[in-house]
């Protein structure tokens, strides 16, 4: 998630999607039902990686910063949400004063200063101060989106512990195989956890990183030490992320009852050539095969309280049809406790080299128009805060006239 992220992934990966053309998205759905005014998941992501949504560039002072902070919370409210997802550890660093990370370098410029303020601990009161739930968002394993250590903050733990980190595609990961990573990564989570009162914890797409063609993720030390009681590295890396999912949910629950625990995988868990559980679609990445992270176990045994699966893709695109993942996705939720919501790509809507159907303000609208016939689906989170800024093509405005006239609740 963030830059060179999960959006970007997720253009990578439908490279490699057969490359038959999507059709135009339908018309309205006849019928459509006004949406569920009560008990609806209406959130945004605010992504801090590389200044995606904010800060909007290097260099503010802490009062600019905040500014900002606030007019996006506020501008959510405008919109009628009523979640931000804040990504508060964007790369193995913190936006609250963590006692096991240095600070973020996207607030100061240089990793490991102390901007002068809390971001997390304003962005939880001033988001409860306007209705607004707050669900720090963390991403696992993501070191640095470079392979350098000595760029490193000196004593950021990926330098006092090089035996933890792996370079793979030109960055720096922790190694998910070594159980000392996982406790560290729940000990980080669990203390921002017990220091805020926020609504939940949000996990994004990255566990094992996405594929890079002709490169090998070093992992051997870790499988030769750990992963003799498995057939196979592949089950092995899965059980990884699965131990992962389990002890921080039931951390989470722990250190402050009541919060949830929710993840926002890649929108295609296997696809029904390589199992016939999947869905009927042709994805280049599916994420129970090229990541390790098994989503549809952790739904369909409740794992996680929330799953908000990205369904980046128009209604009608052939190789991945918003409209057979939503089928998909509601099917494997059915029964489970585990709560439905969507992930729309609001930043394609209007953006340059998208395909027809995103030019048309009224794609996002029918999504959720669509959504509306499985009660499985308990509302949406759109990617991300600077583009219901922007919103150059009005897609989220015809959204909020269509579907969010009077205000929602989140579900509890």
């Amino acid at each position: 998630m963030g830059f060179l992220s999960r959006r970007a992934f997720a253009a990578a990966a439908l490279s490699t999607l057969a490359t038959a053309g999507g059709a135009a998205a339908a018309g309205p759905v006849p019928g459509r039902r006004e949406p569920r005014a009560a008990g609806e998941m209406r959130g945004v992501w605010l992504a801090t990686v590389s200044h995606r949504d904010w800060p909007s560039r290097p260099g503010l002072t802490a009062a600019e910063q905040r500014g900002e902070l606030i007019a996006h919370l506020d501008r959510a409210v405008r919109a009628r949400l009523n979640t931000v997802v804040f990504q508060v550890r964007p790369m193995a660093d913190a936006l609250w004063p963590s006692p096991y990370e240095p600070w973020s370098e996207y607030l100061t410029g240089t990793q490991g200063v102390d901007p002068g303020w809390d971001p997390l601990g304003t962005a939880v009161r001033e988001a409860h101060a306007r209705g607004l739930e707050l669900h720090a968002w963390f991403n696992p394993y993501r070191v640095a989106d470079h392979a350098d250590p000595a760029r490193l903050s000196a004593s950021h733990p990926a330098r006092e512990r090089p035996d933890w980190v792996v370079t793979y595609g030109g960055k720096l990961y922790y190694d998910p195989g070594l159980p000392e990573v996982r406790a560290f990564v729940r000990r980080v989570v669990l203390d921002a956890v017990a220091r805020y009162p926020v609504d939940a914890v949000h996990f994004d797409d990255y566990f094992y990183p996405y594929p890079v063609a002709g490169q090998t993720f070093d992992d051997d030390a870790a499988y030769d030490r750990h992963g003799g009681d498995f057939e196979s590295r592949a089950d092995w890396r899965r059980d990884n992320i699965d131990r992962l999912v389990r002890e921080t949910a039931a951390g989470v629950k722990r250190v402050r009852p009541g919060t949830r625990f929710g993840i926002s995988p890649f929108g295609v868990w296997r696809n029904a050539a390589t199992d016939s559980r999947g869905s009927d679609t042709r994805a280049g990445v599916q994420t129970y095969d090229d990541l390790y992270a098994d989503t549809r176990t952790w739904v369909r045994n409740h794992w996680i309280d929330y799953v908000v699966p990205q369904l980046y893709w128009h209604i009608g695109f052939a190789p991945a049809d918003y409209a057979t993942l939503v089928d998909w996705w509601a099917e494997v939720a059915e029964g489970t406790g585990t709560r439905l919501y969507l992930g729309e790509a609001l930043y394609k809507a209007g953006a340059a080299g998208q395909p027809s159907a995103w030019q048309d303000p009224v794609e996002l609208s029918r999504h959720l128009t669509l959504a509306a016939r499985h009660p499985q689906v308990r509302g949406h989170v759109f990617f991300a805060a600077k583009d219901v800024a922007a919103d150059p093509v009005g897609a989220m405005a015809r959204v909020v006239a269509d579907h969010y006239r009077e205000p929602a609740t989140p579900p509890r």
